[in-house]
């Protein structure tokens, strides 16, 4: 439990970094933070899988790179969700996307090897 609950703050720390290098990708604060990480962790793990799976073909194609579109896509979705996350465009989608993997990958890699 104490694991699902570290991922979930860590989740919401990753968007409030992203959001202060990223432009046009907001969060209102860390409530609207907590949030959007919880509905980002629900719509990637439910239209993004089904996503994932029907553009396979594509992403085979393209080494993988169609899925930062695709996770751009599921932060426009989220952002759409809740309010006080926003996300102003596909090209803030996309670099949020990116920098979010890299943010939440180092924030974990960081707590988990404590």
């Amino acid at each position: 439990m104490m694991y699902v609950i570290a991922h979930w703050f860590l989740g919401a720390l990753s968007l409030l970094i992203v959001a202060h290098i990223v432009p046009g990708f907001n969060v209102r604060g860390f409530g609207a933070a907590l949030i959007a990480a919880l509905v980002v962790g629900l719509v990637n793990a439910t239209l993004g899988f089904l996503l994932k799976i029907l553009t396979l073909p594509l992403t085979f194609l393209t080494f993988g790179l169609f899925l930062i579109v695709v996770n751009a896509l599921m932060l426009k979705l989220a952002a759409a969700l809740v309010p006080g996350f926003s996300v102003q465009g596909f090209l803030p989608a996309i670099l949020g996307a990116i920098v979010l993997s890299v943010v939440n990958f180092a924030l974990k890699t960081l707590a988990y090897n404590f």
